[in-house]
């Protein structure tokens, strides 16, 4: 890209990681956020303050979005001072998980007004974000795809997952159905072990020798639920959200998920206990409660 100008809105947890990694690259960013104080940190490396999406999409032909919720990321993209109502924009870059039918939706209404949406969901969490080591799931034509590929290569391994709008969102779903059924049944066996008298730390190191190796049991567990810390970085009612996007997909698809299911009830469960904002980890808790035991000690 020549164009060094950049549209940012969002710039939490995830967004400001990703907006932080463009600013330290040379990128020129617009930003906007409902949080001031979020965008008086960029103002000070130099950004520049937008007030609306549609202002900082008059900015910059690229316009990136890092939101919480479909909902939200629709109201930026098409509302009265939403994105579509920017004079630059061309690219519409949304790395927020939304599903698929969202996308579609969202993209169809910019498409009216000659912009192209891009699904470029992430994978790796605030670490992976901060190190610039994500998972980039674009879906768009490939031309814009080649375009953004210098700036995605900031955040990580881009992959160009497919050309419909839609297509990224489905494949960041499945990878986060993944994540958390590898966390709910990793819970539920960490459970069993330690009310059988194993040791937690050694049974993460057996399991991570042989053939029961996940991403909770690598690094969920050891580093945040032994420790109980319960600080992985990603929000338990944001996993549910997301859970409950790929069962809609799926279902639409005419495709049975029956142990999909069951971890999204696990996942409801725990939101309602431990609270939407509660970390991911603390799934544990449910069935440790269950159980009638606290992982700590044999």
């Amino acid at each position: 890209m020549t164009d060094r100008s950049v549209g940012f809105i969002g710039v939490g947890r995830m967004g400001g990681r990703l907006a932080r990694r463009l600013v330290d690259a040379g990128y020129e960013l617009t930003v906007c956020d409902t949080s001031r104080e979020a965008v008086d940190k960029f103002v000070a490396l130099g950004a520049r303050r937008a007030d609306t999406a549609a202002e900082a999409a008059s900015a910059a032909e690229v316009v990136m979005v890092s939101l919480p919720t479909p909902g939200i990321v629709e109201r930026v993209a098409l509302g009265p001072d939403g994105i579509s109502n920017g004079s630059r924009v061309k690219v519409f870059v949304d790395t927020s998980t939304t599903g698929s039918e969202y996308a579609r939706r969202i993209a169809a209404g910019l498409a009216a007004h000659d912009i192209t949406s891009v699904d470029a969901p992430v994978s790796g969490g605030l670490p992976g974000a901060e190190a610039g080591t994500l998972a980039v799931m674009l879906s768009c034509p490939e031309p814009v795809f080649e375009r953004l590929k210098p700036m995605m290569e900031l955040f990580g391994t881009p992959f160009l997952v497919g050309t419909e709008p839609g297509q990224g969102q489905t494949m960041k779903l499945l990878n986060n159905l993944l994540s958390a059924t590898a966390m709910a049944i990793s819970s539920e066996a960490l459970v069993v072990g330690v009310k059988a008298g194993l040791d937690p730390v050694q049974m993460m190191e057996v399991i991570n020798a042989g053939t029961g190796r996940n991403s909770a049991t690598v690094v969920k567990i050891p580093k945040h639920v032994i420790p109980r810390t319960f600080d992985a970085g990603f929000a338990i009612g944001l996993l549910n959200k997301d859970v409950r996007l790929c069962l809609a997909e799926a279902d639409a698809l005419g495709v049975p998920m029956v142990v999909g299911t069951a971890v999204r009830q696990l996942l409801a469960i725990t939101a309602a206990s431990e609270g939407g904002d509660a970390d991911m980890t603390e799934i544990v808790k449910t069935v440790e409660r269950w159980a009638g035991i606290e992982r700590g000690s044999r």
